[in-house]
This record gives structure tokens, C-alpha cells and sequence, in this order.
């Protein structure tokens, strides 16, 4: 079995975050999660003996003094949510460019036995695409959250050539399934539209629905974390995290509906500030060719997959 040794991920009281430590936990010596719970939940970090939670935050050097000499990975999937960033452009600049930046530089300085550093960037940098599916060459940014984001993209480029730091950027499309909970309120919208399904309420869609997305399958996004963390070809390089395939939202609702048996309205809702991407499809056939990693969920597949895991867990 791959040790990995020491391990510190940032986030990972967070969907994806957590997701991931349970995925580590075997192959770790131990892992240290540095969450600051502003969205992320205890009870998503799994209680065992090789794993310490630090609350705190991404921006105090003086705890990152402490905990990195102590590892060999750093993942950092600490960030703001795309949502906020509009009305909350400070913040949103301050945890995802200034943290990045921080979580970069403290790294380079207080952790000499550094083997890989894992960058969850975005799909968002595309914005509404000209090209489909989407290839890593490609930005388009028109909000602050990608712009936070691409920012810490353009750093880890730096700190890689400047210092030889092994980073690996992965941006990610739409990851969903368990352990995705419609209680945070920042959840995708397939978390959202499982828990109208189980509490009766209407599946609210912004915009008419034909919005399409490129919907990935959480145990596939873990499974890439995992080869960008171990591979020889992945340091330097950014990946996209997707599945090529486009699923409208006004498609994932119907599926979920026969899914769960689920008789109530889908209601409209006007557009937010922030919906302005009308297709998203990614173009994954880099990290199939470097990394040897494809999705091997289906969207039928994962949705199965992720109501099961929400009728196994309610009845726990």
C-alpha cells in the first residue's frame, strides 16, 4: 500500500475537503485539517486517532509556521465560495488570493520535506466558453471568484519555476455526491435538488434550466487529487477535473425527479449576478494523457450512487 506520510489539507471539514481525507486516511501517517468551519462541518472529519483538527485560519502565518515543517503533501482546498464573491469582493480576494498566496509562500519557507502541493482551482475561469469542450489553455474571467482563483493558478506557476516547488493545479467541474449536504447552504444544486425531492419543497432553478454543466462525480475528483499527488508527470502542470459530457439543470431535475419518485414543482427563478455561464463542458483529455485518469462515473451512475448514500445515511 502508498504511504504518504504527513499530510495537511486545508478545507477539509468542506465537501471535497473531507471527501478527500477519507481517501488519504489509510495511506497517511497522519493528517492535520485546517478548516475555519466557516462552511465546513466537524462531523465531516472522520474521528480517528490519525487525524488532528486545527481551527484556524489559512491567513495566520503564525499557526502555518507551526504545521507545515510537520508534512510532506499539502493539499489547499481552503476558498470562498463563488456566490459571496460578488457581494463580498474583499473577502473573496483576502482567503482566496492573499490565503493562496500565504498557503504558497509559508510552504516554500517552513516545509523543507515537501513531496507534492494539490491547488483545487475552478471550472469558473472559463466563464461562458468559445470553445467546447474546454481545454486548459483557454480563461475567460468576468467575476471575482475565478479571478481569485486564476490568480493563485499564476503563483503556483511562479513558486514552481522560480523555486521548484512540485505544485499541481486541478480545476474542478461541478463535483458532486456523498457527502455533499444541502444543510450548507453554498451546496451544488444536485445537493439541493435531493433534499427538495426528500422534503417535498419545489426544485428551484435560476434561469429557464438550459444552463448545461458538466457535472463530476465525487470519488472521480478524489481519484485525480490522488494521481496529481502521486505521479512524476503532474508538478508544473494545471488539469481539468470533468467528464466532457453536459447535463442541463432542467435535465438533472427530471433525473432526480424519476430518481425519487419526487411529484413536486420546479419553480424559476430569476437569474443571479453570478449565473452567466450557459454551457460548461470540459475538455479532460490532458490529465487522460498525463495522468491516466478518466471519469468512470456517469451522471445516471453517480446520482444512483449518491441517493443511496443519503437513504443509507437517514437511516443511521
Amino acid at each position: 500500500m502508498t504511504q504518504l506520510g504527513n499530510i495537511l489539507v486545508t478545507g477539509g471539514a468542506g465537501f471535497l475537503g473531507s471527501q478527500l481525507v477519507l481517501r488519504l486516511l489509510p495511506h497517511a501517517a497522519h493528517i492535520w485539517v485546517l478548516d475555519d468551519l466557516s462552511t465546513g462541518t466537524l462531523d465531516a472529519i472522520p474521528l480517528d486517532p490519525k487525524v488532528t483538527f486545527v481551527r484556524g485560519s489559512i491567513l495566520d502565518r503564525n499557526l502555518l509556521k507551526k504545521l507545515l515543517p510537520n508534512v510532506e503533501y499539502v493539499f489547499h482546498f481552503a476558498c470562498a465560495n463563488l456566490i459571496n464573491s460578488v457581494s463580498h469582493i474583499d473577502q473573496d480576494f483576502e482567503t482566496n488570493l492573499t490565503g493562496g498566496f500565504t498557503m504558497l509562500h509559508e510552504t516554500h519557507l517552513s516545509c523543507p520535506q515537501l513531496k507534492r502541493f494539490v491547488y483545487a482551482s475552478t471550472a469558473s475561469v472559463y466563464s461562458q466558453a468559445d470553445i467546447l469542450p474546454t481545454p486548459e489553455t483557454y480563461s475567460r474571467i468576468r467575476l471575482p471568484y475565478p479571478a481569485s482563483k486564476f490568480g493563485v493558478e499564476h503563483y503556483c506557476h511562479v513558486f514552481h519555476h522560480l523555486y521548484g516547488m512540485p505544485v499541481t493545479t486541478l480545476r474542478f467541474s461541478n463535483v458532486y455526491g456523498p457527502g455533499q449536504l444541502s444543510t450548507n447552504p453554498y451546496c451544488g444544486v444536485v445537493a439541493k435538488f435531493f433534499d427538495a425531492a426528500e422534503t417535498g419543497i419545489p426544485m428551484a432553478i435560476f434561469g429557464d434550466g438550459k444552463q448545461t454543466r458538466d457535472f463530476t462525480y465525487v470519488e472521480d475528483a478524489v481519484e485525480a487529487i490522488w494521481l496529481a499527488a502521486l505521479s512524476p508527470d503532474a508538478p508544473g502542470e494545471v488539469f481539468n477535473v470533468g467528464t466532457g459530457k453536459e447535463t442541463s439543470v432542467l435535465e438533472l431535475a427530471h433525473k432526480i425527479r424519476q430518481l425519487t419518485g419526487y411529484t413536486g414543482k420546479i419553480t424559476h427563478m430569476p437569474k443571479r449576478v453570478v449565473d452567466i455561464v450557459n454551457r460548461r463542458c470540459l475538455d479532460h483529455s490532458f490529465i487522460t494523457s498525463r495522468l491516466a485518469w478518466t471519469p468512470r462515473s456517469t451522471i445516471d451512475a453517480g446520482l444512483e450512487k449518491t441517493r443511496n448514500w443519503l437513504k443509507s445515511r437517514r437511516s443511521d
